[in-house]
């Protein structure tokens, strides 16, 4: 039998807190090795681009591994005519968990470099042209996402994705948040890797646009999205598992 919805929910729950944990606590640890900003971007992405690949590889047969706001209503919106693909009730389960995953993995980071465990963040990221690189971010997680889907090869995702979000760290004016759940998650820490609540709502704004921005590109480039399942980044329907105890 494939995952339940709780036990989807679970994995999107912890591998979304995890991702959070290992954003933030290489942005911590980062700063405590060095002062030069340059370097610590570069050990924050690149251990993004490890820890991403990884949970992905870990979590897609159980979830699907979106760990994404922006993915889970994308994949909600393409499917949500036929009734082939995520449901309105899978996609209120999945939003909510990967929020609560986010905001607990700034919060483990923290502990674990003995920070604050709350300290609302203060580094103001409000300025067009970093909404401008929210929307390229997320536009082209989408595009990636579900042209992988539509062209069949999602069991490429765990290195496609996270080489995507490493690259889009420096190509992008935002460092690519490119996530929702992970906005809000990372606006608990006064750290490196923090944005400001203030910051927050206009991020997420941008990267609903470029969600919607990414699907238009699908269209274009790949043909009329087809309904996209649960596991719009790593397929987990073949998947066995044990069923839950009663």
């Amino acid at each position: 039998m494939s995952a339940s919805l709780g036990r989807r929910a679970v994995a999107e729950l912890v591998g979304t807190a995890a991702l959070v944990a290992v954003v933030v606590g290489s942005g911590i640890q980062a700063t405590e090795l060095s002062r030069d900003v340059g370097v610590q971007l570069l050990a924050n992405s690149l251990a993004t681009v490890f820890g991403l690949a990884v949970l992905i590889t870990l979590f897609g047969p159980v979830s699907g591994a979106h760990f994404n706001p922006a993915v889970t209503l994308a994949a909600w919106f393409t499917g949500r005519k036929s009734g082939d693909g995520m449901t309105a009730r899978e996609a209120a389960v999945y939003v909510p968990a990967q929020t609560l995953g986010a905001i607990g993995g700034a919060v483990l980071a923290d502990a674990m470099f003995a920070e604050p465990l709350v300290k609302w963040s203060t580094h103001d990221r409000s300025a067009g042209h970093l909404w401008l690189g929210e929307i390229v971010a997320t536009a082209g997680l989408v595009l990636l996402v579900f042209g992988l889907t539509g062209t069949d090869r999602a069991h490429l995702a765990s290195a496609a994705v996270a080489s995507y979000i490493g690259a889009a760290y420096w190509f992008t004016s935002s460092t690519s948040f490119a996530n929702p759940a992970v906005t809000v998650g990372r606006a608990f820490t006064d750290t490196f890797a923090g944005i400001a609540p203030a910051s927050v709502a206009p991020f997420i704004a941008a990267q609903l646009v470029g969600a919607a921005v990414g699907l238009g590109l699908v269209a274009v480039v790949f043909g009329r999205p087809a309904p996209a399942e649960p596991d719009a980044v790593v397929p987990h329907g073949e998947t066995e598992l044990a069923p839950s105890a009663p």
